[in-house]
């Protein structure tokens, strides 16, 4: 047992100081990141909203790799990770979704897809991915248990959903099958697949009435059909 009369060592204390330190800045990047993209969500689309989109997600590519985590750490070093295992219940996910949307028509059609702009899409889901998985989670990973963190940074990624009900609610879903996957695993890849088959899946299916072409922040309130 430590005797309580004799002080912590110096390098301790440093030690200490150093993970709290690194915590607070951890806190701050991700409140900046977060806080950008909030704006991003709840300002009209025009220049200033793309500027802001641009602004967080080259933000949280510049701080994300020259943090002090490692490509391993960040999920970009293993493209082959239980990418089948996720790439399966994945493709689960979406025949669930399907079957879903198949009671749901009743609500009205769904969302005519442009095809063709799909892969802008995926390049945007896997940015996605990366925020919350190479940036966020692993920040929070960082400060609390493993629990927590999933659960955070789950609920960070369905407020940036709000108000839209259905989103909200199924971004928080999905998010917690992405930070499970991608604690396991360490690869957001397959997750950037899977996220955009999703994306794409409950646009095809769901009502639009109920999606208002899968908008969030002011332009979920500000739709017109």
């Amino acid at each position: 047992m430590a005797n309580p009369s004799v002080p912590a060592a110096p390098e301790s204390v440093a030690g200490c100081r150093q993970d709290q330190a690194a915590e607070r800045v951890g806190l701050l990047e991700i409140g900046i990141v977060f806080g950008l993209i909030l704006v991003a969500v709840w300002t009209p689309q025009g220049r200033f909203n793309t500027y802001v989109c641009w602004t967080a997600a080259f933000a949280t590519v510049v701080l994300s790799l020259r943090g002090r985590y490692s490509a391993v750490e960040l999920g970009l070093r293993r493209p082959a990770s239980g990418a089948l295992v996720t790439l399966a219940v994945g493709a689960a996910l979406v025949a669930l979704i399907a079957v879903i949307g198949s009671f749901a028509k009743s609500l009205g059609p769904a969302q005519p897809l442009p095809w063709t702009r799909a892969w802008q899409y995926g390049l945007w889901s896997l940015l996605q991915q990366f925020i919350l998985q190479s940036f966020i989670y692993v920040r929070l990973e960082s400060m609390l248990a493993p629990r927590r963190a999933l659960l955070c940074a789950s609920g960070l990624f369905a407020v940036a959903h709000l108000p839209s009900p259905v989103l909200t609610a199924l971004s928080f879903l999905g998010a917690l099958f992405f930070c499970f996957m991608f604690r396991r695993y360490r690869n957001i890849y397959p997750l950037g697949v899977v996220h955009a088959a999703l994306g794409l899946t409950i646009a095809a299916n769901l009502p639009d009435s109920l999606m208002h072409h899968m908008r969030v922040g002011l332009g979920y309130l500000t739709y017109h059909p």
